[in-house]
């Protein structure tokens, strides 16, 4: 039976991340690009993506009928279950399917969330809230994100916005956000 990996994505407002990892969720493979390095529309940032894994692909002389599955965090309002990123304040995606290219481009399971429940995910399973039954997370990057779970479950709340804590408004008459409203947080 041929090898098989996993990869894992952290798409950003500033930078995309990408790395392999073998049957034994080992890194075997990292490369780092500017999200945008190509222009800032939605087509633009998909193929920056799109090379990240073919590079790391190359580079570590893996083949994509290697690939058991993709997946990625990303910022903004994104139904998990659909791959549609509903919207992005700080990328160029509005009720965007980034879900079918790249499942097209590596003939593998592609799966995005928010990248910080995404992250509050890993935390809860692997890491400092292993074990935890309720966690609350923060991460502050281009953009400040929130995550969510409860009672040992991620909370996605209404519309998949659950704990977008960088868009509370703080200031009504303050300065305009990415995300339309005025005085939030971020």
């Amino acid at each position: 039976m041929a090898a098989s990996y996993n990869i894992c994505l952290d798409i950003g407002g500033t930078k995309t991340l990408g790395a392999i990892f073998d049957s034994k969720n080992k890194i075997i493979h990292r490369l780092t690009k500017k999200t945008k390095s190509d222009g800032d529309s939605a087509g633009n940032v998909e193929q920056v993506i799109i090379s990240v894994v073919k590079e790391m692909l190359e580079e570590a002389g893996i083949k994509k009928n290697q690939i058991s599955a993709i997946a990625a965090g990303a910022p903004g309002v994104i139904n998990q279950e659909t791959g549609i990123v509903l919207f992005s304040p700080n990328l160029p995606w509005r009720d965007y399917d980034i879900r079918t290219p790249i499942q097209k481009a590596f003939g593998a399971p592609f799966f995005i969330g928010n990248d910080v429940n995404v992250g509050v995910l890993g935390e809860h399973a692997y890491g400092v809230a292993k074990g935890c039954d309720h966690v609350v997370g923060f991460f502050v990057g281009t953009g400040m994100g929130g995550g969510l779970i409860l009672n040992g479950t991620l909370f996605t709340g209404g519309g998949f916005k659950g704990a977008e804590y960088g868009h509370m408004v703080l200031e009504p008459e303050g300065p305009l956000c990415n995300c339309g409203q005025r005085g939030c947080l971020e």
